[in-house]
């Protein structure tokens, strides 16, 4: 490898461990203190599973497979699905967690009524059984047809933008699945902004008054942190993105390879970024990390403890000795 893969590999392994460390820690914080009961952090575990296959699975691939291993042109075109997969799963499940904070926003009362466990699991389902026919389109036809047929016996050096057409990865995946679901997540989230700060401009009169704007601040804090994951999902995919339109209205290779390497780089990097936002923005999550670090880390230091305590009293001599410290410590003021 040159200067530039050995950078970019780096690079890739320690995102793909950020990946796996940081999404488990969300999944098993919502896992032990319930909150994956509710519905906006079922969903929320929906998107931390793709992340987390983000680690452990695309990344993999990426350094591994691409440009390294030779393969069959079907099986690399079905690693290109699964990697299409799960940045589908992550953009569906984003939509979901919008669509989730307008309906409470605006329609509390059937939202409490409605929307319960069943009916989240069924949403996030319904998001993984979505993505998986539209990422494993290009096996039913709409590859590269041109390297499939300069392939010799049907074996190529995998590459993604070798077997994907530039035309589903351009019009169907950006355009249709990824650009147009930003833009109505963000009508949705600056249409709740705006109807939240314009009701908590209201002066609070009766305690019912109260109520709603301490209901409605809870759900500002929230939407907001939700918004900014959301923020940081179309600024990591974005750039990837539009070298992908260049490429393709472009015949020319204008792109350098490094280009490439960061836009890959930043996709990847946005499933590590997540964790973090939500252990310094949402409190459940926040509350959850410091529940498991009390669980176990301290658990650790209570039996470390209890072990000093019984070699302690296995000695005689020592407790003799501690005995009459303190014996003479007490009467240290009578003396």
């Amino acid at each position: 490898m040159n200067l530039e893969e050995m950078i970019y590999t780096f690079f890739e392994v320690l995102i793909a461990v950020g990946c796996c460390l940081g999404n488990m820690l969300v999944i098993l914080a919502l896992w032990t203190s319930n909150s994956i009961q509710e519905p906006t952090f079922s969903l929320i575990v929906s998107l931390a599973v793709a992340d987390f296959l983000v680690g452990c699975v695309a990344i993999p691939m990426a350094v591994v497979v691409d440009g390294q291993v030779p393969t069959s042109f079907h099986g690399c075109l079905f690693i290109s699905c699964v990697v299409v997969l799960l940045t589908l799963v992550s953009v569906l499940s984003l939509m979901a967690i919008s669509v989730d904070r307008f309906l409470r926003v605006f329609i509390p009362l059937w939202y409490k009524r409605t929307v319960t466990q069943r009916y989240s699991c069924l949403v996030v389902a319904a998001c993984w059984l979505v993505a998986i026919p539209l990422s494993f389109a290009p096996m039913l036809g709409w590859y590269n047809h041109h390297t499939l047929s300069a392939s010799l016996n049907s074996t190529i050096i995998c590459k993604f933008t070798t077997v994907m057409s530039m035309s589903y990865l351009v019009y169907f995946n950006f355009v249709l699945c990824t650009l147009i679901p930003l833009l109505v997540m963000t009508g949705l989230y600056v249409y709740i902004f705006c109807t939240i700060r314009g009701s908590l401009r209201d002066k609070p009169g009766h305690s019912a008054q109260n109520q709603c704007q301490k209901y409605l601040k809870k759900e500002k804090q929230l939407a907001g942190s939700l918004s900014l994951v959301l923020a940081l999902f179309a600024l990591s995919w974005l750039p990837i993105h539009i070298i992908n339109c260049i490429t393709y209205f472009n015949s020319k290779n204008v792109v350098p390879v490094v280009y490439i390497y960061v836009g890959i780089v930043l996709s990847h990097a946005n499933s590590a970024v997540n964790p973090v936002v939500y252990a310094f923005k949402i409190q459940k999550i926040k509350t959850g990390y410091l529940n498991l670090w009390r669980q176990y880390i301290s658990c650790g230091e209570i039996n470390q403890g209890s072990q000093r305590s019984q070699s302690t009293d296995n000695n005689p001599s020592g407790n003799m000795n501690s005995g009459r410290i303190i014996s003479e410590e007490r009467f240290a003021p009578l003396l």
